[in-house]
C-alpha cells in the first residue's frame, strides 16, 4: 500500500489544513491518508471500500489541494446533486452537468468550467464521452478523474452500466491526470474486469474491510404475506425511523407502500415506471423528512448518502450477494446501529431463476447469475455467522462469530429431518418431477386438492404420509432441500423440482440429513445484555432535541435535507459538549470554516437558552 511519504511533505500537510479547515475533520479515517497520498503524487488508484467507508472524501480533498478542476464520473442525478449540495454546504464551489439542468444553467457551468471556477464537476458518463465535452475539458487544467459507483462497468458485476465500457478512452485523452476508481462492492473477478476495462493496471488497489459492524443481518421465513412481518418489524423496532424497503416488482412496491401507509407508517413507492417528478418528489421527502420508509425496486438507491437509515429490509430475494451488500450498506452510514432485514421464500428462487432463464443473456453470462443467485440462497440458509458467509463470499475470512447476526444471537436449532427429506424425495419422484412444491406438500399432507385427484395422486404410497409437518414446515423442507443442492428448480414450466444426483444416497438411506428449524415471527426482538452506556456519553435529551429542531429550520432555510447541515453525530457532540465560543464549537468534528460561519452564532445562543 502507499504511504503518505511518497507525497511531498509540505502538500500532504495542505491537505491535512484543508481537511480541518473546510471538512471539519482533525484528522483522516482508516486508509484515506494512503489514497490522498497516492493522488496528490500524480498516481492513480483503485478503491473498494464499503459503504459509510469515507471514499468521497478521497477525491474530494486531492481535488480541493491539487491545481485544476476534479472530474467525477458519476451514473446517477440523485448521487450528483447530493454531493454538490453537501459540498456547498462546505463552501466548496462544486457543479454537476446532466439532463435535468436548464439550457441556461448547464451552459453557465460550462462557462464556470473554462473559467476556471470549479473545484469539482460531476457529470454522467454518457454526457462526458461525448466530443464537445471531451474537447471542453482538454481546454482546461484537471486536477483528477474519479470514476464513482466503478463496478458499472463490469458486465458480470451488479450494476451493469453499458455507457461505462467508454471510459477507458480517458486513460488515452488525458495521460497526465491522476484517476480514481471506486466502489463499496465488487468480488475479485468483478475487481479484475475493472482494471482491464478502465485501463488502471498501474494503479494501486486499497481494498478494506467489506464488513460493517454496525449491521445486524437477519434472515426470516416468508410466512404468507411478507407486508404482516414488516409491519411487525418496524411497530417493534423501528417506529418513527427512516427506512427503505426492497421489492422485486413495480406491482409489489406499490401494494407494499399503500399497506403501509394504511397501517400508519409514511410510505413512499418509487420505481423506474413512474415519471420523473413524481420520483424527484419522492427523493425530495426522503432526503429531507424524519420517518420516511421507501419502498422501491433496484431503481432505488445509489448514491443515496442520507446517513442516518435505520434499516434496509428485503421482502423478496435479490439477485446476488454483491446487490444485497450494496444494498444493505445504504444503512448506517453514520455508524450507528442499524439493521439488514430480509425474508425470503422458496418461490423467491423459482422467480429469479425464471428472470435469468428466460433473458436474452448468453450461455456463460446466464451460469454465472445462476451461480451468483446460488450464493444468495446458501447465505439465507446457512446456521452459520451470517457475516461470515457474506464477507467470505468477497475474499475475506472473519476469525471470529460476529455476535451481530441472528444465526450469533439466537443459534439456530436443527433436526434430524432425514425421514421427512426421504418422504420428499419420494413424492418429487413418484410423481414424475413435473410438479412444484405447493402440489407436492398438498400430496404429503393428504389434501385430497382437485388437482392431486385429476392426476391420480391421491392413490400414491406418499399420500398423506408427512401428516407429521404442517404446510409451512414442508415448504422449509423443500426450500431447504433446493438450497443444499438436493433438489433442482426447472424454470421453463411452473417451478417444477427435479431430483439432483446428490439426492439419491438420502433416498437410498445412506445418508442423514439434519436441516434448522423453521424460525418463527420475531416479534419483539429479544433484548441482548450490553453494558449500559456511561453516563456522560449521553446527550442532555432536551437539548439534543433542541438542537434538532434549530437544524431542520436551518435546512429549511438553506433548502437542503437536515443531515447535510449537521449529521446526527455532530449534533450529539455538540449536546454533549456545550460549547460556549466559536472557537470551542469549530473543535466538534464535522464543523468546518464554512459552517462555522453560516450557523455558529445560532448554535451558541440555542445552547446559551438551553444551558
Amino acid at each position: 500500500m502507499l504511504t503518505p511519504v511518497e507525497c511531498d511533505p509540505p502538500t500532504l500537510e495542505r491537505a491535512r489544513a484543508t481537511l480541518a479547515e473546510v471538512f471539519g475533520f482533525p484528522g483522516f479515517r482508516a486508509g484515506q491518508e494512503e489514497v490522498v497520498a497516492a493522488l496528490l503524487a500524480g498516481r492513480d488508484a483503485f478503491v473498494v471500500w464499503p459503504t459509510g467507508g469515507g471514499k468521497s472524501l478521497c477525491y474530494q480533498l486531492p481535488a480541493l489541494v491539487r491545481s485544476g478542476t476534479g472530474v467525477v464520473v458519476s451514473p446517477l442525478i440523485a448521487l450528483m446533486q447530493d454531493q454538490v449540495a453537501a459540498l456547498a454546504e462546505l463552501g466548496v464551489a462544486a457543479a454537476a452537468c446532466h439532463s435535468n439542468l436548464p439550457p441556461g444553467e448547464l451552459v453557465g457551468v460550462e462557462r464556470r468550467l473554462r473559467r476556471g471556477e470549479l473545484d469539482l464537476l460531476y457529470v454522467a458518463p454518457e454526457r462526458l464521452l461525448t466530443e464537445r465535452f471531451l474537447a471542453l475539458l482538454d481546454g482546461v487544467p484537471l486536477a483528477l478523474i474519479a470514476i464513482d459507483e466503478a463496478h458499472c462497468v463490469s458486465q458480470w458485476g451488479h450494476d451493469f452500466r453499458p455507457e461505462y465500457l467508454g471510459l477507458s478512452v480517458l486513460a488515452e485523452r488525458f495521460p497526465g491526470v491522476p484517476r480514481l476508481a471506486l466502489t463499496a462492492t465488487a468480488d475479485p473477478p468483478t475487481r479484475r474486469e475493472i482494471v482491464a476495462r478502465l485501463g488502471l493496471d498501474g494503479a494501486r488497489l486499497f481494498l478494506a474491510s467489506f464488513d460493517r459492524p454496525n449491521l445486524r443481518y437477519r434472515v426470516v421465513d416468508k410466512l404468507g404475506d411478507p407486508g404482516r412481518q414488516l409491519l411487525a418489524f418496524l411497530a417493534s423496532e423501528h417506529a418513527g425511523h427512516c427506512g427503505i424497503v426492497y421489492r422485486f416488482s413495480r406491482a409489489k412496491v406499490e401494494q407494499t407502500a399503500d399497506w403501509l401507509t394504511a397501517h400508519g407508517v409514511p410510505a413512499l413507492a418509487y420505481h423506474a415506471g413512474m415519471e420523473p417528478e413524481a420520483r424527484r418528489a419522492v427523493l425530495d421527502r426522503f432526503r429531507s423528512d424524519d420517518g420516511v420508509v421507501v419502498v422501491a425496486t433496484i431503481a432505488f438507491g445509489m448514491g443515496i448518502d442520507r446517513p442516518d437509515v435505520r434499516f434496509v429490509a428485503h421482502l423478496d430475494l435479490p439477485r446476488s450477494l454483491e446487490a444485497y451488500h450494496q444494498e444493505t450498506g445504504r444503512a448506517g452510514r453514520d455508524g450507528e446501529p442499524a439493521d439488514a432485514w430480509m425474508v425470503w421464500g422458496l418461490q423467491d428462487v423459482v422467480n429469479l431463476r425464471r428472470l435469468i432463464d428466460a433473458g436474452g443473456a448468453e450461455a456463460e453470462r446466464k451460469q454465472i447469475e445462476r451461480r451468483k443467485l446460488d450464493a444468495v440462497v446458501g447465505y439465507g440458509e446457512t446456521t452459520e455467522c451470517r457475516r461470515r458467509v457474506l464477507l467470505r463470499y468477497f475474499g475475506e475470512e472473519l476469525p471470529e462469530p460476529c455476535g451481530n447476526c441472528d444465526n450469533c444471537l439466537q443459534p439456530t436449532a436443527t433436526w434430524d429431518a432425514t425421514v421427512p427429506a426421504q418422504k420428499a424425495l419420494s413424492a418429487v419422484y413418484r410423481t414424475g418431477e413435473r410438479f412444484g412444491a405447493m402440489h407436492l406438500v398438498d400430496l404429503l399432507r393428504g389434501e385430497a386438492t382437485e388437482k392431486i385427484q385429476r392426476h391420480g395422486h391421491d392413490r400414491l404410497p406418499t399420500f398423506g404420509v408427512g401428516g407429521e409437518l404442517d404446510a409451512k414446515e414442508w415448504r422449509t423442507v423443500f426450500r431447504q432441500l433446493v438450497a443444499r443442492g438436493y433438489l433442482e428448480i426447472e424454470t421453463d414450466g411452473f417451478g417444477v423440482l427435479r431430483l439432483a444426483p446428490r439426492a439419491w444416497p438420502v433416498l437410498r438411506g445412506q445418508e442423514r440429513l439434519a436441516l434448522r428449524v423453521l424460525r418463527r415471527p420475531e416479534g419483539r426482538r429479544r433484548k441482548v445484555a450490553t453494558a449500559p452506556p456511561a453516563a456522560e456519553l449521553l446527550p442532555d435529551a432536551a437539548r439534543y432535541e433542541a438542537l434538532r429542531a434549530l437544524r431542520k429550520e436551518l435546512a429549511a432555510a438553506a433548502g437542503v435535507p437536515p443531515y447535510l447541515v449537521f449529521h446526527d453525530r455532530t449534533l450529539r457532540e455538540i449536546a454533549l459538549r456545550v460549547p460556549a465560543t466559536l472557537a470551542q464549537l469549530a473543535e466538534v468534528p464535522g464543523i468546518g470554516a464554512k459552517k462555522l460561519e453560516r450557523y455558529g452564532e445560532r448554535v451558541l445562543r440555542l445552547l446559551a437558552e438551553h444551558g
